[in-house]
């Protein structure tokens, strides 16, 4: 069993909103990606049973080289689990030659109404070794901060 990372952020906008960003293709495309990656599908099916391939660019990879190539970190996507306006379950592969980086990495985005909005807390659990707690804790806040710059006014 891997490691387990979570983040979590209040975004100041209603559930329904969120959860719309969170499974429209044009939405994904402008707030997933990392500060410093830019991201492309390769295919995109968003409904429980599909699936996706994602493509995440490094703007500068000198620093740290992709998992799958020189500059960028490929994975495709399952969707194992969708509940409507509340949870999406996914199920994570990185391609990748580096042993480190195999195995499946389960990632859950739950959202939780609150008064001030809306919670997104995302839980990712059997993380692959290769993936720094650190990078990966980074990565995923910097990806909600992206999302509530996109929805807050």
């Amino acid at each position: 069993m891997g490691r387990t990372d979570r983040a979590s952020l209040l975004i100041h906008v209603d559930r329904p909103t969120v959860f719309a960003a969170l499974t429209t293709e044009e939405a994904l495309l402008r707030w997933l990606a990392p500060a410093g990656m830019r991201s492309r599908f390769e295919r995109f099916d968003m409904r429980e049973g599909g699936s996706y391939r994602l493509v995440l660019t490094y703007d500068d990879s000198s620093g740290s080289p992709g998992k799958s190539s020189a500059d960028s970190d490929t994975s495709d996507v399952r969707i194992a689990r969708i509940v409507d306006g509340e949870r999406i379950v996914q199920e994570v592969d990185f391609e990748s030659d580096d042993p480190a980086f195999h195995g499946t990495m389960r990632m859950e985005w739950n959202l939780r109404a609150v008064e001030e909005g809306t919670e997104v807390e995302v839980v990712a659990r059997d993380v692959p070794a290769g993936i720094g707690a650190r990078d990966h804790a980074e990565g995923i806040t910097s990806s909600l901060v992206n999302l509530a710059a996109l929805l807050e006014p």
